[in-house]
């Protein structure tokens, strides 16, 4: 049986847990993505900020 999600992850204490989970789903979170033709280029700072 599957649990939630929330039940398995402490967000308090896991930090990178929704960033990695992102690059598992393969979505870019900053950078072009060659598929869609999309720049998430904007978000580099957000995710540098998160990081430090």
């Amino acid at each position: 049986m599957t649990k939630a999600r929330k039940r398995l992850v402490n967000y308090t204490a896991t930090t990178k847990y929704l960033i990695t989970c992102r690059c598992v789903r393969r979505a870019f979170l900053c950078g072009k993505d060659e598929y869609t033709n999309q720049d998430f280029e904007h978000r580099r700072a957000w995710v540098e900020d998160i990081l430090l």
